[in-house]
């Protein structure tokens, strides 16, 4: 039988900003303002300014601040980030509302619990401490927006804060790694691709273009540079699945059995290795799309068209060994092994603006988007620990 965890450890600072954090239901397709305004006003509260960078509908924003070092620098540093969208709950068993946190029996359960309000809200408990201390170096809290559609939010402040001159030097990213650190990821591209047919009574077919026949053939031709990657590689064992990967996840077309279907569209994916270009990919489905299937499409129909378009990209991170941030990380958590995992984060877009990255937070990935996500209590200790001495190891 379920217990309720004792007063005393669902209060601690930590457990209490998280609960705020995952109160406040953040699944991609709303708006984030709620949780950002909130940030944004405590920090004002305990003198910190922070920096908000909007998306194109102002529905949406980034959150960038500073906690400055003794000597007042702002420049440098490290990040600590972490994104504030979360996946949806739609059709899942919870056993509880998903957005009513609660503690049982050592573990937190909520939506963004563990994918990663953890470590947002660990990071934030730890503000105090932060300006308590005689920092020589700055520590910046990075928020962002739309992490779980593609990476969207991240750069968006990563071109405000170029703009604005502001230059880090390093960056934690606390995606769940159960307090493990990893030095490199994937990359993901995502597309999409609309196949424009020509409709027609399904009796009189050759004077049709079937776009979903068409979007099967593109589907299948992606599906064999897939098989291709699997078996000649390029290979990296120290990855789970250690070759680049594609898939198609969702299709849509046809308006009826009897009508030849006039549209079809389908978004698919590419995770890359690291050192691997996802470009080569994508011309070899734009070279086959444009000249083996739409000579063949326009001979029915001069109208018939295929468009692909490249949605997002979240470029794959391969963190230096000799970076200061990989050697201080390791040496906080005592953790030397070298991994390496097939899913994406931000980190790979700090790598990309010159800030070098890690990925270490509390948190296990085989929790993130289940029904019933948890972080264990014991986990976010760690991590508070872990950022404490790292607040300790930068201070005078």
């Amino acid at each position: 039988m379920s217990t309720a965890a004792s007063p005393a450890l669902a209060d601690t600072p930590a457990i209490a900003w998280i609960k705020r954090l995952v109160a406040i239901d953040t699944t991609s397709r709303h708006s984030n303002l709620g949780l950002i305004e909130m940030v944004r006003d405590d920090l004002k509260r305990a003198g910190i300014d922070a920096l908000l960078s909007h998306d194109a509908t102002g529905t949406k924003a980034n959150l960038f601040a500073t906690v400055p070092a003794a000597d007042g620098t702002t420049q440098g540093g490290i990040v600590l980030s972490g994104h504030t969208d979360v996946v949806p709950v739609d059709g899942q068993p919870w056993d509880a509302d998903p957005f009513t946190p609660e503690v049982r029996d050592g573990k937190l359960f909520g939506r963004g619990t563990c994918d990663m309000k953890g470590f947002v809200g660990t990071a934030l408990a730890l503000l105090p401490q932060m300006q308590q201390a005689r920092l020589t170096q700055p520590i910046h809290f990075a928020l962002s927006y739309d992490e779980e559609l593609g990476c969207v939010g991240a750069p968006v402040m990563l071109a405000d804060l170029q703009a604005r001159g502001i230059r880090p030097d390093s960056c934690i990213v606390g995606e769940p790694t159960s307090m493990r650190v990893i030095v490199a990821h994937k990359g993901i591209n995502t597309f999409r691709c609309c196949v424009k047919g020509h409709a027609a009574h399904s009796s009189l077919t050759p004077k049709g273009v079937n776009a979903i026949e068409y979007a099967a053939r593109l589907i299948c031709f992606i599906q064999d540079l897939a098989e291709e990657m699997r078996a000649r590689g390029p290979f990296d064992e120290a990855f789970d699945v250690p070759f680049s990967t594609a898939q198609t996840g969702t299709i849509q077309g046809g308006i009826a059995l009897n009508t030849i279907p006039e549209d079809c569209r389908f978004d698919f994916e590419h995770r890359n290795l690291p050192g691997t270009d996802p470009a080569r990919f994508f011309d070899r489905i734009h070279a086959y799309a444009n000249e083996t299937l739409l000579p063949r499409m326009r001979a029915v129909h001069p109208g018939a068209a295929i468009d692909l378009t490249k949605m997002s990209i979240a470029p794959a991170l391969d963190a230096s060994e000799q970076a200061a941030i990989t050697q201080l990380v390791r040496a906080l958590s005592a953790d030397n092994a070298r991994r390496k995992v097939a899913y994406g984060t931000e980190a790979g877009q700090f790598q990309r603006a010159g800030i070098a990255s890690v990925i270490c937070g509390p948190g296990d990935i085989e929790q993130a988007h289940k029904p019933n996500e948890f972080v264990t209590t014991a986990q976010i200790a760690q991590c508070e620990a872990f950022l404490g001495k790292m607040i300790r190891s930068i201070s005078q």
